[in-house]
Parts: structure tokens; sequence; C-alpha cells
């Protein structure tokens, strides 16, 4: 029994689509992780540049209605020397007070004022708040100002983030650039892997002719990182699917093989919107969005057995998806979480905790969790849908608690083992091992995709659906 993991070691040519495999002995893995009692980390949040925006553009062209004087903020500008100590929402307002060269000095000189917000932001809803009310001038001068600050506020809308993000991530690969050479041989390695994780997720920015374009919706510079990349437009799509990894993803060797995995099920969506939505009005003319999420710390090794990262990754699932309701307050898209592996584990947490909701959930290759049943995560049974892959160790482990495949976990089977599909007749690959599930043309990919588009009835293998004739003769 081998697990399959993405792998791209530094200047290794990628192919197209498809990242280098590296097999792993799962059993050895998980054996190996109860012995050593789960060495656990936490994800710093980022280290903040001063880089601009260019003020010749306006990333958020928000109704002139929305934008207030600073005067709304409250008691006016305070002091310099009281900002330090200031946190959260006060220290939001204030900022926004200040001319661009103060945001960047208070930024500089400040930095851990900066992460404390970001490790602990208002909530989404309040950031939403606060950003509606910003002047312009304002809003132009914390992009140039902090960067880093704005583009990984949740509550913020993408395009904004993304200008902020993309701004902040060319400052440090600069400042990444020069410091390096000058740096000692006990320095250099670190130095040179945090770098090269860096041009990573620039790459993952690139897009092909033909492509919708992607945005970066968040960035945490500091190794070993976290990053979001959309595909599609994050602000305006109708339906949205999130896709949350487990174990041994990182973004240094992955976030540029996952977004390529993102943008294959956004091709999938896109072509059945195209075929389903000339009958179905709800998909006539409607758009799709994937985010390529690594906003957590993965497990490796050594803590694959411990459950503190899914604890992390639980709370930052929680807080993307807020944001995005946030944002998106008014005109909801319906959002399935797509979670693979460990990040099923955290996603369920989340779900179960009543931090976050879904219109609907993905798990495949799951080693469980606490929750028993669809109802401990408050979903219905027909929104829950596992995918079980031949040759994948990890299902049916019941590792942290429960088996969602099983029939008393109350959720719909995905079937991921091949065939005919039954809409189009073309012949749809199987998914084999723990990371199968992913490659472009299996029943797996082509049933997540359906189930993002608000379609799980025409998931194969489900007994009641749409007449399938009709559609296979268009």
């Amino acid at each position: 029994m081998v697990y399959s993991a993405f792998f791209s070691p530094p200047g290794a040519p990628r192919s197209k689509g498809r990242a280098t495999i590296l097999l792993f002995d799962v059993s050895a893995v998980l054996l190996t992780s109860v012995l050593l009692a789960g060495v656990t980390g936490v994800v710093g949040a980022p280290a903040n540049a001063a880089e601009g925006v260019s003020a010749t553009t306006d990333p958020v062209p928000a109704a002139r209605s929305e934008l207030v004087s600073a005067d709304a903020f409250g008691a006016g500008r305070a002091s310099a020397e009281m900002l330090p100590r200031l946190g959260g929402r006060a220290l939001l307002d204030q900022l926004a007070l200040l001319p661009t060269e103060d945001v960047a000095s208070f930024v500089d000189a400040h930095p851990g004022s900066v992460e404390k917000i970001l490790a602990d932001p208002p909530s989404a809803a309040s950031v939403r708040t606060w950003w509606r009310a910003v002047p312009r001038s304002a809003r132009h001068a914390l992009l140039r100002g902090a960067p880093g600050l704005v583009g990984n506020l949740d509550g913020v809308t993408s395009s904004v983030r993304d200008a902020g993000n993309r701004a902040y991530l060319r400052a440090a690969i600069a400042e990444a650039e020069r410091e390096l050479p000058a740096l000692g041989r006990a320095e250099h390695a670190d130095a040179e892997q945090r770098l090269h994780m860096l041009r990573e997720i620039e790459e993952s920015l690139v897009t092909a002719p033909g492509q919708p374009e992607r945005t970066l919706l968040s960035v945490d510079t500091a190794w070993p990182g976290r990053a979001a990349v959309v595909v599609g437009d994050l602000d305006t799509a109708d339906y949205v699917s999130w896709m949350v990894p487990g174990m041994f993803f990182t973004v240094d060797g992955q976030i540029v093989d996952w977004t390529v995995i993102c943008q294959d099920l956004y091709d999938e969506q896109a072509s059945w919107v195209d075929r389903l939505g000339r009958d179905d009005p709800a998909l006539a003319d409607a758009s799709v969005a994937v985010v390529s999420w690594i906003g957590y710390r993965t497990p490796g090794i050594a803590d694959i057995a411990s459950l503190d990262l899914a604890h992390d990754g639980a709370k930052y699932i929680s807080s993307a998806v807020h944001g995005l309701e946030a944002v998106r307050s008014g005109d909801d898209p319906y959002v399935t979480l797509v979670t693979h592996s460990y990040g099923s584990t955290a996603t369920m947490m989340a779900l179960q905790d009543g931090d976050v909701t879904a219109d609907a959930l993905v798990l495949i290759g799951s080693p469980g969790s606490a929750a028993q049943s669809v109802r401990d995560i408050g979903m219905p049974s027909d929104r829950v849908f596992v995918g079980e892959a031949a040759w994948d160790p990890v299902v049916n482990s019941a590792f942290f608690g429960s088996d969602p495949g099983s029939a008393g976990f109350g959720a719909e089977e995905m079937p991921v083992a091949g065939g005919e599909d039954p809409i189009t007749g073309r012949e749809l690959a199987a998914a084999t091992g723990h990371l199968g599930y992913f490659d472009a043309g299996t029943e797996a990919m082509r049933n997540m995709a359906l189930v993002g588009l608000d379609r799980g009835d025409l998931v194969t293998g489900i007994p009641e659906g749409l007449p399938t004739r009709q559609l296979a003769e268009r």
C-alpha cells in the first residue's frame, strides 16, 4: 500500500499539469506517527513589507455612496506613541487616517502590530464594514503602505487582496534576492529554500492562453508559508469550490500543482455548465471559481497522529469562508468544500463546532473525525459526498474517530472507480491510491465538479436524477 503525493524538488522540470510522483508507505507513516507522539507547529502571520501598488489604478471601484469621510472613524488620529498599543479594528481605523508614507513607516517600525492583527483579526463582517467606510484615497494609502495587511484580511474583496498580495510578494522576493548573497553558509540554505517557496507562489499565478486570470487571495511569506490562489473570479462567481488538501502538502512543494488541479476542476465545471445550462436555468451562463487553498500547515511524518494542526486548519478555513460570505453578502454563491485526507478532518471539525457552514461537502481519502454522522456536522445527507479509492490505505481507517464512508455516517457515496459517463458516454478513469482522485478525466473529478455545481443528483451511481438520455443526445 502506498501514499502518492506530489513532489517537485527545486529545479526539477514540471510536466504540463502534473508533478513528479513521490511514494510513501502510509502504514509506516501512521505507525511512526503514533510512536512519535505528534510534534506540532504554528503558522506565523505574514511579516509585512512596504511596497505599494500603482496609484493610477483603483482596484476597488466602490460606489460613492459607500465612501465616508475619515471623521466617521471617531476620535481622529491617535498619537504616534499610542498606535503600537492598539490592535484589531481600532488599529485598522487609525491606519486608515495616515498618509501612505506614515503607514509604511509604521509597518516597518512595528511589524508585530500588523502580525497581531493577522493572527487574531476582526471578524470578516467587521472588516467588510471598515473597508467600505475607508475613503478612496485612504484605500490607496493602505495598499501602498501595508499591502500584506490589506491582502490578508478576510472581508476585503478578492480583487483588492490580489493587488495587495502581489505587491507584498514582489517585495518579499526582491528583499530575499538582495539579502541572499550576504548571508553566511548556515543561513544561506534556509533563505534559499524560502526564496524558492516565494517563487513557487509567483509561478502558481501564471496562466496559459485562454485560462481565466488567477488571484492571490492570501499569502504568508514566512517559512513554511501559507497561500490561496483563485482560479476564476471569486467576487462574482455563482459557484465556488474550496479545495482543502491534507497531509504532506506544502506551499513550497505543492502550490503550483494544487493550482493546476484546481484549473482542471474549473475546466471540468465550465464544460458541465455549458452542457447542462441548456436545460437547467440555474446553470445558464453561470460562472465558477475554484480556490487552491494551502491556508494551513499540513502535518508531516512527525505530527500526522496529532490533531493540533487540524484545529489550526479548522480556524483558518472558517475565517476564509466567512471572508467570502462577508464580501458576497446578498449575492451569495453556492459554496462547496472539497476536502482531502487530513484536510477533511480539519473541515469536519470546523463544521461540527459550528464555525462555518457550506452548501455541499466532499470528503475524499478521509481518516474521519470526532463527528459520527452528517448530523454532527450540521449538513443534510444529500449534500455530503464521500469518495474512497481502491488502494487508498487511509479510507475506512477511522483513524480520527469516524468512517465517513460507513452507512451509519449517512453521506452519499461518490463513485471513483471509473467507467462510462452516463451522460456524455466518455470513458472515465479510475482513482487509485490516496491522491488519484485528482487526475483529470477520472470519475472522481467528474463527480466533484457536479457536486460543486449543485448537481449532486447527476453523480454516477445516484439512483434518481435528471433524465440522462436527453442530455446524452446533445
